[in-house]
């Protein structure tokens, strides 16, 4: 049997040791399929909370959170100590402030924390190379043996990673390990902050099993009224049901509900294939018709959409809108700027001239924004042919 592994020193120590035998840790994992699981899901906790914290000491006993005020705004991030209180990512700050109105309140700052992505990817790549971001605070790993860059187990490879990143970053992260992806994620929501997790195979269908069917990729909230219309609320229940069954009661998608729901999951950890293009959107809880409500839900998006092309290093020439309306009709508009750009506000501007022009009474449900033609970084932002000129004539 695989031997326990200290979180804090990465010593072995035996399986059923209390305290890390070299010293005297109670972080210890230990799970009888340590050393044959190497796919990863690590999450970042509380990331863009985390990193103000970090830049800021006097928060860190806080409740703190990172969004826009005023208008629709939403919660970016809540810290922990805020959570406490009931607010969550994606909730309207009104809401937030009510649950938790002693709460600090800072908007987002999109490039430091791309800035602070790109250290930490820095640091998973010493691991492997296979590495699939999901965003600026997850990612996938593969860390089988023909892929990572050490001689160590993935378990003390990610362990060594989660180390490293408390103390070159100063924040902490989240672990999930497993034999796929789907576990790997499911693994690294169940003890955080700073957690770290394992499902194995063998145990997989029954640990699902008991689980909320909304814990499926791709089951959100519609779906999962669906399902309980057909009486199915838990993992346990698709489980009986063949997969032919599922096929008749959901189509293609039962081909992946049956995979999933007995713990299989066929999709490689995919290293991020070269971009064509870059957006953002969000779906509003309930329809907007404002031109000026439409530009403060934008707002952040074009914050979302500048922090990954400042941390892909490239930059778009095209900003391209996207609105769907009540009626679910999809508009898409595109306007050329001057010269590509990786600048929120040069977004927001831009995207505010589209939208005042769509914004004609119609409600709309969705708002995304994204730019297209992209192009290296060294490109963007030139600056204007008279600036920095003063004078009189």
């Amino acid at each position: 049997m695989t031997g326990a592994l200290c979180r804090d020193c990465l010593a072995r120590s035996t399986y059923h040791a209390r305290l890390c035998e070299a010293c005297g840790s109670e972080r210890l994992v230990r799970h009888p399929e340590l050393d044959d699981l190497a796919i990863a899901h690590i999450d970042c906790d509380a990331f863009y909370a985390s990193v103000e914290k970090r830049d800021d000491p006097s928060l860190r006993d806080k409740p703190l959170i990172v969004g826009y005020t005023g208008g629709r705004g939403v919660v970016t991030t809540a810290c922990y100590i805020a959570r406490r209180y009931g607010p969550r990512s994606a909730m309207p700050m009104f809401k937030a402030m009510k649950l938790c109105p002693d709460a600090v309140v800072l908007p987002p700052d999109m490039a430091k924390y791309a800035r602070v992505s790109k250290r930490i990817r820095a640091i998973f790549e010493t691991a492997t190379p296979v590495i699939e971001p999901v965003s600026l605070d997850e990612a996938y790993l593969d860390l089988s043996a023909d892929a990572r860059l050490t001689p160590a187990h993935a378990a003390d490879a990610l362990a060594e990673i989660a180390r490293r990143v408390e103390d070159e970053v100063g924040i902490t992260v989240s672990i999930g390990l497993s034999c796929n992806k789907f576990l790997a994620k499911l693994a690294s929501d169940l003890k955080k902050p700073r957690g770290f997790s394992v499902i194995g195979q063998a145990e997989a269908r029954s640990f699902l099993a008991p689980l909320p069917v909304g814990k499926i990729n791709g089951v959100g909230k519609a779906t999962a009224r669906r399902m309980e219309l057909n009486g199915i609320t838990t993992i346990g229940q698709l489980q009986e049901l063949s997969e032919m069954q599922l096929v008749t009661l959901y189509g293609k998608f039962g081909r992946r509900l049956a995979s999933y729901a007995h713990g299989r999951d066929e999709r490689k950890v995919t290293p991020r294939r070269p971009t064509k293009s870059i957006s953002a959107e969000t779906t509003f809880r309930s329809d907007i018709r404002a031109a000026g409500e439409l530009t403060e839900a934008v707002r952040p998006l074009c914050d979302r959409v500048a922090a990954r092309l400042q941390e892909k290093g490239i930059a778009g020439a095209t900003l391209v809108l996207k609105l769907k309306t009540a009626d679910f009709q999809i508009l898409t508009r595109n306007r050329r700027l001057p010269s590509p750009t990786q600048r929120a506000d040069v977004l927001y501007r831009n995207a505010r001239l589209l939208i005042e022009k769509e914004a004609d009474g119609r409600a709309f449900r969705l708002i995304g924004i994204g730019v297209a033609d992209l192009c290296p970084a060294t490109e963007a932002d030139q600056p204007d042919l008279f600036d920095g000129l003063t004078g009189t004539g």
